[in-house]
């Protein structure tokens, strides 16, 4: 199953399931997060019979725009982490995201005048499908409602201020997310590629299989900590490629197109403007 958020005619959003190229809104649901809230959301999109819309005819929102929890994994590839000069970690490094970050799968992103060392991050990412609270990694499989594709675009400037790296993540309206959700049984993170490319030139190319930590480890660690509810996300890292790590380093800036593919999932394609 494939599921979307559109934007609607009327100004609004709207939970969509996508077969082919054709998207049926799920009537009451305004977001792929609202949908998910309910524990029977696959008999709702399954059975759902809203009005229906060509794929390229719509504008699609970010998958899920207002989740309780947008956490991310750093350093989770091992190209990623040697490129990056360190030692493979024990643990999952992680940070946190906020909602406003997050914006359409095909929207603009802001290249800001406050640091011009904004840098790409392709990644897959987890949507959480049930509340999961201490949930062994044996069993976390089954609070994964899908997958989805995500681009982390960081400010590298800012983000090496300090060793924390939250002000390098969460700029308003930077981290493009979508274009659907697609669920595990029509999606394998083992045998599926993510490609990044900026202007057309391939900068990322890797095996999302080389994860370090795995979805199942993920969801099993940070649900340790805190509740996953419906609708959360969580990125799972970034390969080797990215701009910092190039010599000489290689930034995005006005004019650029930045974009992410995963295997199976689809592309977020981002102007940077």
């Amino acid at each position: 199953m494939r599921l979307a958020t559109v934007r609607t005619s009327c100004g609004g959003t709207n939970a969509a399931r996508l077969d082919g190229d054709l998207l049926t809104e799920i009537p009451g649901h305004a977001d792929v997060g609202a949908l998910l809230a309910h524990d029977d959301w696959r008999r709702l999109a399954d059975d759902a019979a809203g009005p229906q819309h060509r794929l390229n005819d719509v504008e699609l929102e970010t998958l899920v725009p207002r989740p309780s929890k947008v956490l991310c994994t750093g350093l989770n590839y091992t190209g990623h982490i040697t490129e990056m000069g360190r030692e493979l970690p024990a643990h999952p490094t992680l940070f946190a995201k906020f909602a406003d970050t997050l914006t359409g799968p095909a929207d603009a992103v802001t290249a800001v005048p406050e640091d011009p060392e904004m840098d790409w991050e392709g990644e897959l990412a987890i949507v959480v499908g049930r509340t999961a609270y201490r949930v062994s990694e044996e069993e976390a499989g089954e609070y994964i409602a899908g997958f989805t594709v995500a681009n982390d675009i960081s400010m590298r400037g800012w983000q090496y201020r300090t060793t924390e790296w939250l002000q390098g993540k969460i700029w308003a309206r930077s981290t493009p997310v979508g274009p659907v959700l697609v669920t595990p049984d029509s999606f394998d993170p083992a045998t599926a590629v993510l490609r990044t490319t900026v202007n057309g030139v391939t900068v990322q190319e890797h095996a999302v299989g080389d994860l370090l930590f795995g979805p199942a480890r993920l969801i099993a660690y940070i649900s340790a900590m805190v509740p996953l509810r419906p609708g959360d996300l969580i990125l799972t890292g970034t390969p080797g490629g990215v701009g910092r790590a190039r010599t000489p380093r290689w930034y995005l800036k006005a004019g650029d197109r930045v974009e992410v593919t995963v295997d199976g999932i689809g592309t977020v394609s981002t102007p940077i403007v």
